[in-house]
C-alpha cells in the first residue's frame, strides 16, 4: 500500500523519532508512542491521517492548522497543558511531537472502570480548569474540551491535550465560512448557534465532561449529529444523579446562556468545595428554578390549585412540606460528607454518606435561563441549519461520535434512555425473521438472520456463514480499534491492493448512514476468483462505525451467476443485523 510505511512500528521521522505502538486515535488522527532517539526519550506523536486523502487545497489547510496547534500550546506555561516538542513534514502531512503521558485519558478509563466518584472528578475538574485559565490567559480558546483531550497520568497528574482547534486571538481564522469543528456533544450552545466561543464555552465543555465522567454517559449524545444538536440547544441535560456534591456546579456549568455561567475563579471555589465533600452554596445561585408556562397554568382545571416544582436548591437541601399540612417542617438535614466509593459502583447503589441516585432529581428536570420546556422550536432548528449548510459545515472528530482517545469519540455506548426516537416495534432488527431464514446468537455477541441451512465458520479472524464453505458467504468483521477517520477511507484504502492483485471493478462506493450512524459505507464490487472458487464474483459490503468506534463490515459474496439472489439476500441480513449487546445499531 502506499501509505503501509507511516502504519507500521519502527518508522523513524526527522531522522531521530522512531515510532513503536498506537496509542490512541482521534477524529483528525493517530497517536504513536516513540522513541526520541536524539534526547533518549519517549514521546508522544500525532500523525495526522487526515491529511492522506484531502486535496491540496485541503492539505494546506491542515498543515495551517497543526502550525497552529503547535504556536497555541507553545504560548500556554502550564503544567496540565501537553507540551508540544516539534512539528515535521514526513509522507507529505505533519505530524506533531508532544510530552508522552503514561495513562489513559478520561473516556478510556471510564469506559474501562465505570463512572468516577464525585470526588475524584472534581479533582480532575480542577487541573483542568486550571490548565484552561492558564489558557485564556495566554489568549488561547481550546474548543474542543472533552473527555478523550483529558488525560490521567497514573501519577496522579491530569493534563489537556489537542489543542488542534484552538482560536488565538490576533490570529486570522482558518476555519473557513460555516464550518463546525469539535465533538458536537460536548460544544456549548453558542457554538451550536453559529456565535462566538469565549471562555465560558470552555467551561461549558468541562461542565459536560465532568457529567460524563461521573454519570458515564455524554449528557447530550442522541442517535443522530442534528438530534444532538438539537439537544444541546433546547434541552437541559438529565439530572446528574450519581454526582453527590458536584451536581450543582455541573449544573451550573451547564446553563445555556453563556453570561449565567460562573466565571472560572467561582467555579474553581465550588469545585474546590466538592472535592472536600461539601455542596456548595455558591452553585445554587446558578441552579435553575422549574416553570409552569401561563399556557400549562391556563389549562388547569377550575377549582384546582396547581403546585409549584419545588427548585433544585429546595431538592438538594431536602424534603419540603407536603402541600396542604399545616404542622411545620422537619428541620433540614446538612448534607453528610461524601466517601469515595467503589469505581464503576451500580447505578441503583447508594455512595456512603452522601445523596442517593434520584436525590435532588427534579421531576420534570430543569429549564433553561428561557423557561422553554425543552421543545424543539422547528425556526431554531432550520436556523442552524441554513447557517451550517451555507457555509459548507464540517463536523470534525465528530466522536465521535465514536470520539476515541473519544478521542475519545469518543469511547461512549448508546444511552437507551437518549436513543433513536422510533418505537422498538417499529424497529426491523427486531422484527419478524423472514420464511426460510432463522436468527442465530453468534458467539462474539451480535446477532443476525442467515438462510436456513448456513452454518458458521471461521476463516482466521473473520467469521462466515456458508452453505458450501464459503462460495456463497455472509462474513462479518469487527475491529474495535479501526485505523481510518471513516470507513469511506478505509475502502479508499482498500482498494489500492485489490486494484494491484485482481482485475478489480468497482460498482458503486458511497458513504451513506447507516442505522443512524453518519460514519458509514457501502461497497460493490466485482473481480475474477483464479484461486478459491475460479471465475467471476460479486460482493457488496455495508461497513459503520458504531458510536464506541468499533469497526462492523457486513459483506456478502457469491458467483457473478447467483448474484442477483445474493443481492437479495444482502438487504435482509442488513436489515436484520444486531450489534452486540443486543442494539440494533
Amino acid at each position: 500500500m502506499e501509505h503501509s510505511e507511516s502504519a507500521g512500528t519502527g518508522l523513524l521521522l526527522a531522522g531521530r523519532y522512531r515510532l513503536a505502538e498506537s496509542i490512541g486515535r482521534g477524529g483528525m488522527g493517530k497517536v504513536w508512542r516513540a522513541h526520541d532517539e536524539v534526547l533518549h526519550r519517549v514521546v508522544a506523536v500525532k500523525e495526522l491521517t487526515a491529511g492522506r486523502f484531502v486535496a491540496e487545497a485541503d492539505r494546506l489547510v491542515l498543515h495551517a492548522r497543526t502550525q497552529k496547534e503547535a504556536r497555541a500550546a507553545a504560548r500556554i506555561t502550564h503544567p496540565g497543558v501537553v507540551t508540544v516538542h516539534d512539528v515535521l513534514e514526513h509522507d507529505d502531512r505533519p505530524w506533531i511531537v508532544m510530552q508522552y503521558v503514561d495513562g489513559p485519558s478520561l473516556a478510556d478509563a471510564t469506559k474501562e472502570a465505570g463512572p468516577i466518584v464525585p470526588r475524584e472528578a472534581a479533582r480532575i475538574g480542577l487541573h483542568v480548569l486550571g490548565a484552561l485559565r492558564a489558557a485564556h490567559a495566554a489568549g488561547v480558546l481550546h474548543r474542543d474540551v472533552k473527555p478523550g483531550n483529558v488525560l490521567l497520568a497514573r501519577d496522579g497528574r491530569v493534563l489537556i491535550t489537542d489543542f488542534g482547534i484552538a482560536a488565538i486571538e490576533g490570529d486570522s481564522s482558518i476555519t473557513r465560512t460555516g464550518e463546525l469543528v469539535g465533538s458536537i456533544d460536548y460544544l456549548a450552545p453558542e457554538r451550536v448557534r453559529g456565535g462566538d466561543p469565549g471562555p465560558a464555552s470552555d467551561l461549558w465543555s468541562l461542565g459536560a465532561t465532568l457529567y460524563a465522567a461521573v454519570e458515564g454517559n455524554s449528557p447530550f449524545r442522541r442517535s443522530s449529529p442534528i438530534s444532538t444538536m438539537q439537544a444541546v440547544v433546547t434541552e437541559e441535560a438529565p439530572y446528574p444523579e450519581r454526582a453527590g456534591a458536584l451536581a450543582p456546579v455541573i449544573v451550573a456549568l451547564l446553563r445555556k446562556d453563556p453570561d449565567q455561567r460562573p466565571q472560572a475563579d467561582e467555579a474553581e471555589r465550588m469545585l474546590l468545595d466538592a472535592m472536600e465533600g461539601r455542596a456548595p452554596q455558591s452553585a445554587q445561585a446558578y441552579v435553575p428554578t422549574q416553570r409552569i408556562e401561563a399556557e400549562e397554568l391556563a389549562a388547569a382545571a377550575p377549582g384546582t390549585t396547581t403546585p409549584l416544582p419545588v427548585p433544585y436548591e429546595e431538592q438538594l437541601a431536602g424534603p419540603a412540606q407536603a402541600p396542604g399540612t399545616a404542622h411545620a417542617p422537619e428541620p433540614r438535614q446538612p448534607v453528610p460528607h461524601p466517601v469515595h466509593a467503589p469505581v464503576g459502583a451500580p447505578p441503583g447503589a447508594t455512595v456512603p454518606g452522601g445523596l442517593p441516585p434520584g436525590a435532588g432529581r427534579p421531576s420534570g428536570g430543569g429549564q433553561s435561563s428561557g423557561g422553554g420546556r425543552g421543545r424543539w422550536r422547528p425556526a431554531l432548528l432550520a436556523a442552524v441549519l441554513a447557517g451550517l449548510l451555507a457555509g459548507g459545515a464540517v463536523f470534525v472528530a465528530m466522536t465521535q461520535f465514536g470520539d476515541k482517545g473519544d478521542p475519545t469519540g469518543q469511547h461512549g455506548t448508546k444511552d437507551p434512555s437518549q436513543g433513536s426516537s422510533k418505537d422498538p416495534a417499529d424497529d426491523p432488527a427486531k422484527g419478524d425473521v423472514p420464511a426460510g431464514w432463522h436468527r442465530v446468537q453468534d458467539p462474539k455477541g451480535f446477532s443476525l438472520v442467515v438462510p436456513d441451512g448456513w452454518k458458521r465458520q471461521k476463516d482466521g479472524d473473520q467469521i462466515d456463514y456458508t452453505p458450501d464453505n464459503g462460495k456463497h458467504r455472509i462474513r462479518i468483521s469487527i475491529d474495535p480499534s479501526p485505523d481510518f477517520e471513516n470507513p469511506y477511507m478505509h475502502v479508499l484504502d482498500l482498494e489500492k491492493t485489490l486494484k494491484k492483485r485482481l482485475d478489480y471493478q468497482r460498482i458503486l462506493l458511497n458513504q451513506n448512514t447507516y442505522r443512524d450512524q453518519v460514519k458509514s459505507a457501502r461497497w460493490e464490487f466485482s473481480w475474477t476468483e483464479k484461486q478459491e472458487f475460479p471465475g467471476p464474483r460479486h460482493a457488496i459490503d455495508q461497513i459503520y462505525y458504531a458510536d464506541d468506534g468499533t469497526e462492523y463490515a457486513l459483506y456478502m459474496a457469491s458467483p457473478e451467476e447467483s448474484w442477483e439472489t445474493t443481492r437479495e439476500q444482502f438487504d435482509v441480513v442488513t436489515q436484520h443485523w444486531q450489534a452486540p449487546g443486543g442494539q440494533s445499531d
